[in-house]
């Protein structure tokens, strides 16, 4: 078993304009300030990481690590969510998602999923220069706007949609298994990856590629009603990143798991603040713990309710009380009686 690490925080949600979040050394020093030990670095802000001289250079790469270093943090992953997300868009998505690519490439869906792709193959060799094992990304959808069956899919959909995602991230998986780092899907409503079964028919068509891997954020399997703790017996193995994220499930007489196109406040299923939700954490950091999970605990803040700096200072202290230093001895050990292959035969009468 392995002592999970942490406290990691995602700075996603946290970049901004204002001081100290607009700048790399403004935002490590407030990390570090509430007690993190790592960050979940997004790659598409360069005031933060240019991701292509990352790629491209060690001395960059080793430069940035050090200057993260200076204020007692380590990198836990890469993300590049959004450049993922662009990897497979279906065109009902297109303007919306043109925000997540450069001017130059909106409305040429074509040039920007090649874009999306260079990006991806950047961050296997910047994570590799960066020395890191585990990278956190989306899959992107062709599919998700068919997911309820009404009207009824045409026969062969789902799986002509299947075939065409993995063809497209088959290259990128061997990217990253080149450099040596995980890719690591975040099973997320909207995308063609968004539960279990999803990702199983993903893995049949990568071929069980041994970089496609999981980032575990049990907040969306609560609001999807999916039995989050049973997940991580099925898919321990291919578990590498981690959101500590919460939400809860309140469903009422007007709405459930659609959400009645409420906003997030007025969600049945809605995301929290660590340890605002229901999600059961001790059980979570147990099981990861008892299957030697050997990533980070990163928290990711998503809520409608509580402010971020307060949600980031209780997200700390919340994932150092939920982190187990594993045990080195058996709680028994006491009461060992020793014993050889000589003694074992005596014991059994043999």
């Amino acid at each position: 078993m392995t002592t999970i690490k942490g406290p990691a925080v995602f700075l996603a949600q946290f970049i901004g304009d204002s001081a100290p979040f607009n700048s790399l050394e403004g935002i490590c020093g407030w990390a570090a300030e509430l007690g993190f030990k790592g960050i979940q670095m997004p790659t598409l802000d360069e005031r933060f990481i240019n991701l292509q001289l990352a790629a491209e250079s060690k001395t960059y790469a080793d430069e940035l690590k050090g200057k993260i270093a200076g204020f007692g943090l380590e990198i836990s992953e890469l993300s590049t969510h959004l450049q993922g997300q662009l990897v497979a868009v279906h065109p009902a998505y297109d303007d919306m998602f043109d925000a997540f690519a450069p001017k130059s490439l909106h409305g040429n869906p074509a040039e920007r999923q090649k874009w999306a792709v260079q990006q991806m193959k950047y961050a296997a060799k910047a994570s590799e220069n960066l020395g890191l094992k585990a990278h956190a990304t989306f899959s992107g959808s062709l599919l998700w706007q068919y997911f309820h069956p009404w009207p009824q899919r045409p026969a062969g959909l789902v799986e002509e949609g299947f075939r065409e995602l993995g063809k497209r991230w088959t290259p990128i998986l061997n990217a990253f298994d080149e450099s040596g780092v995980d890719v690591c899907y975040e099973i997320h409503p909207g995308e063609d990856l968004f539960d279990g079964q999803t990702y199983e028919m993903f893995l049949e068509e990568v071929n069980e590629h041994p970089r496609a891997c999981l980032l575990y954020d049990p907040s969306h399997f609560v609001l999807q009603q999916l039995d989050y703790i049973q997940y991580i017996d099925l898919y321990h193995e291919r578990i590498k990143a981690f959101h500590v994220k919460d939400s809860e499930f309140n469903p009422t007489g007007r709405q459930g798991t659609f959400g009645g196109y409420q906003n997030w406040a007025n969600r049945a299923g809605r995301y929290r603040s660590p340890g605002d939700g229901q999600v059961d954490f001790k059980t979570i950091f147990s099981k990861l713990a008892q299957y030697d999970y050997q990533g980070w605990a990163v928290m990711e803040w998503e809520c409608s309710i509580k402010d971020s700096n307060v949600g980031a200072r209780e997200g700390a202290e919340f994932i150092k009380k939920n982190i187990i230093k594993v045990t080195e001895r058996a709680f028994d050990d006491f009461a060992a009686s020793g014993g050889d292959d000589a003694f074992n035969r005596k014991v059994l009468g043999l």
